[in-house]
């Protein structure tokens, strides 16, 4: 049945296109909870299976399919196997349910364009967003190499029209196609390495993997395919793309492209990390370092920005490094031959590929509903969201919470992992390794104070204080229909916190099937931290709602006023007094010079001026790769304006170009150079 279930529902998306714009929200969120369902009951049952049924191969009843890990779709073009094992099943779960929050969320969000918006244009919207999640799912379940590089290629059209959605804008049109340009290198990077894995094999396939690594260096193939999905993933220097892309998207696009598309190339490179056998500790280590530089650099850079899904941009860079650094250390346990420090690795990695998808999807939300109500996503002009926005500003800070690894929220549980295993390869590595992973360990403890700073500065500027400017009457919360997605991936991140087990259980049984290893002494240690942790954040959020209670009580029979900010005695005090994201950020910037670089237009006071003219001070940073890629654009553009002289429409020039190159030849050849 399944054979007839996903034609009829690729078929079905096309009707997107042409029905009426009243019916077409609920048509696409009809199909999105279809397919949702067709791929989600199977890859649950596959994950939660306590072994692995890779052989099993159903051929029509779509109950048989339940426990099945193969479709097999026969058409013109041949057949399309798809394969849903355990590694899949994982992120096809994460990758629906972020589907479906972003999908819930377009309603409310996209209100404010239908007055500026045609219906075609909402039509080739949804149509995009539904092929978006078309072609993720067959990323994480075709293995042949042709047919994976097509979904591919859909991935990197479908987001790129999603991209597009505000197209009159320049800077968008500009952003989508340079996210286009990259997507494109990426995937020739990944056409190359299949086309090695097929000369050395026979077989264009991930499955045919093994055979090559099993007969050939491991380190020359690995990095190629990590260099092709590292674009895809955001991993430095492969990020300029992201930081541009993810705000110049609508946010519930950007709350799926950050949250589940950039998981891609975390899948894809976890799925040729299966196969590696060899130079294992090197491509580890390569991993790590990339990893931690990419941690580091992402949240650094994420400080210094001015918008506010830009800044949330910059910090999918740093998350994709923590998570790159729990797969690295995986890498490394496989060759210390070390099982506890492969199973902390890759869990740790892998829970934070979930952890992440949940917390960044709804921050952009959260920040997707400021922009809706005040029209900017600029620090330097918010301020006092919270006193309009109650309910999002709570959102937001819990997302804030979840994403510096505080508990009891869910990223403190994928980072208490990587942190075991780090402390567990320091006690049982050689000095090389233990120096490593030291510096490592620091990486990562630098990474989440950082984190911490940066929301600081990003909740207490934007969400705190006193507005910035006179905001219009009227401005209000936004609608329960853009609300409830949120709540809903809240209360998972909540969840995660306070019963890791549940999640983690299956991922600890997903890597020792795949690596053969014993999980029972890890998840005996892990359940008894984990429950101590539980017990510990459960009796935090007790004594918490307690005070809350206990502060309601006493305030209810009292009259609460509400008063400006106390200015230290002074009473002339106004909100341009008030810290902005540059000047909570400068000192900052200036401690890590010449690392961070950036611009300043500020015109200096003159000795002689008495009395001093209106003064303006802009900041402006610049990201070191972002600004060595447009120096070299600008190069390449003024060279191929200097050869487009040689374009002079004058027949005698172009006869004289075909008799200079003929003359080049033949000396060439004389000389024996060809």
């Amino acid at each position: 049945m399944e054979q007839f279930f996903i034609p009829a529902a690729v078929l079905c998306s096309f009707l997107i296109l042409v029905l009426p714009g009243k019916v077409r929200f609920y048509f696409t969120l009809a199909l999105t909870l279809f397919i949702i369902c067709v791929t989600s009951i199977p890859a649950a049952i596959q994950l939660l299976a306590p072994f692995s049924a890779t052989d099993l191969r159903p051929e029509s009843a779509f109950a048989a399919s339940l426990t099945s890990t193969n479709w097999i779709f026969k058409g013109y073009l041949g057949e399309l196997h798809f394969t849903i094992d355990k590694l899949s099943s994982f992120f096809i779960l994460i990758t629906n349910f972020t589907v479906l929050t972003g999908i819930l969320y377009s309603r409310g969000y996209l209100k404010a364009y239908e007055n500026t918006k045609n219906p075609a244009q909402f039509a080739l919207h949804y149509f995009s967003y539904t092929w978006l999640h078309f072609s993720m799912l067959a990323v994480l379940t075709l293995r042949d190499g042709l047919p994976f590089l097509i979904a591919w290629e859909l991935m990197a059209v479908s987001s790129f029209m999603l991209i597009l959605f505000e197209a009159e804008k320049r800077a968008t049109l500009k952003t989508a196609v340079n996210y286009l340009v990259q997507m494109h290198i990426g995937f020739v990077l990944l056409l190359f390495a299949f086309l090695i894995t097929e000369s050395g094999t026979g077989q264009m396939s991930f499955d045919a993997l093994p055979a090559y690594f099993a007969n050939h260096s491991n380190i020359g193939l690995f990095l190629l395919f990590f260099a092709g999905f590292a674009v895809k993933a955001g991993f430095m220097p492969f990020h300029t793309w992201l930081p541009d892309a993810h705000p110049a998207a609508p946010s519930h696009v950007s709350g799926v492209m950050s949250g589940v598309m950039i998981k891609m190339g975390i899948y894809g490179i976890v799925r040729v990390l299966f196969s590696v056998q060899s130079d294992l500790f090197l491509i580890g280590w390569i991993i790590l370092v990339v990893s931690a530089i990419s941690g580091l650099m992402g949240v650094m850079l994420a400080i210094t920005q001015h918008d506010l899904k830009k800044l949330l941009a910059y910090h999918s860079i740093e998350n994709i490094g923590i998570i790159g650094m729990g797969l690295g250390l995986g890498t490394m346990g496989l060759a210390l031959h070390n099982p506890i420090l492969v199973l902390l690795g890759f869990s740790g990695g892998l829970l934070h590929v979930l952890n992440h998808s949940l917390f960044k999807s709804l921050l952009f939300f959260s920040s997707g509903s400021v922009y809706k109500i005040f029209h900017t996503g600029n620090l330097d002009q918010l301020g006092g969201v919270i006193h309009k926005m109650p309910r999002t500003s709570i959102l937001f800070l819990f997302g804030a919470f979840a994403i510096c690894g505080l508990p009891p929220l869910n990223g403190f549980i994928s980072e208490v992992l990587i942190y075991l295993g780090l402390f567990n390869g320091l006690s049982t590595g050689s000095v090389y390794q233990s120096i490593t992973l030291l510096l490592a360990l620091i990486a990562l403890t630098l990474i989440g104070g950082l984190a911490v700073f940066c929301f600081t500065k990003a909740f207490g500027v934007v969400f705190l204080g006193s507005p910035r400017k006179e905001t219009q009457d009227g401005v209000a919360e936004v609608s329960s229909g853009m609300l409830f997605p949120q709540y809903l991936i809240a209360g998972m991140i909540l969840l995660i916190g306070l019963l890791p087990m549940i999640f983690l259980n299956p991922l600890i049984n997903l890597i020792s099937v795949e690596f053969h290893l014993s999980p029972l002494p890890v998840l005996i240690s892990l359940t008894g931290i984990f429950t101590k942790i539980s017990l510990i954040s459960l009796f935090l959020i007790i004594l918490v709602s307690l005070l809350m209670i206990i502060r309601y009580l006493l305030l209810k029979s009292r009259k609460v006023e509400y008063g400006p900010t106390w200015g230290c005695g002074s009473l002339n005090t106004n909100s341009r007094q008030q810290y902005t994201g540059t000047s909570f950020a400068d000192n900052f910037i200036e401690i890590a010079q010449p690392v961070l670089q950036s611009k300043e237009e500020y015109r200096s006071i003159r000795e002689d001026e008495i009395f001093p003219s209106k003064r303006s001070f802009n900041m402006h940073p610049s990201d070191i790769v972002h600004s060595a890629l447009n120096k070299a654009t600008d190069f390449t553009m003024l060279v191929l304006k200097k050869l487009a002289r040689l374009q002079t429409g004058n027949i005698r020039h172009y006869v004289l170009y075909a008799f200079i190159f003929i003359l080049v030849i033949f000396v060439l050849l004389y000389l024996k150079l060809i």
